[in-house]
């Protein structure tokens, strides 16, 4: 196994003990990372006492109907950007009914980037049910798509981590 996957494993397991000493439960909203969070979460044993359900929201269309995410949204700001990710952890909660969720959009590449969203660039928003939420955008310049997915799964993992803490 390798240093990012050591990790990714190290934060999955964090996010799941916190989330079972506040008796929290998690859902995931993913595009760009395909499942890759939940596929993190799932892969410790027992990981269903935590985790519900994840959606890959992959397309415009699966983002409005299933995470109701607007055409007017989409059509305004893109799939990739931080109205988007907002609507789909909100979207992702109201479906699920979990206790947490988070949201990952963005482009991993190699193609797809242009000045104003380049490859790397990915959305997140992790929300509680009672409504607080963090977001974050980063830019995981220098990566190929394999890399961009990692470091997308830490990032949202980290961010389930805050909010579960």
């Amino acid at each position: 196994m390798n240093d990012r996957a050591d990790a990714i494993i190290l934060e999955a397991t964090r996010v799941l003990d916190l989330c079972r000493e506040r008796g929290l439960t998690v859902a995931t909203a993913e595009s760009c990372t395909g499942g890759l969070v939940a596929g993190a979460l799932t892969e410790i044993a027992g990981s269903s006492d935590v985790v519900d359900r994840g959606f890959i929201t992959y397309s415009n269309a699966a983002k409005m109907d299933v995470l109701g995410v607007s055409a007017t949204t989409l059509r305004a700001h893109g799939a990739v950007s931080a109205e988007t990710a907002r609507e789909m952890v909100t979207g992702l909660l109201a479906a699920a009914g979990t206790s947490l969720g988070v949201s990952i959009t963005g482009i991993a590449g190699p193609g797809g980037g242009s000045d104003e969203k380049p490859v790397g660039l990915v959305h997140f928003a992790a929300m509680r049910a009672d409504g607080q939420m963090i977001e974050r955008r980063e830019v995981f310049a220098g990566q190929d798509r394999s890399g961009v997915r990692r470091l997308a799964v830490l990032t949202a993992l980290a961010m389930l981590a805050e909010l579960a803490g």
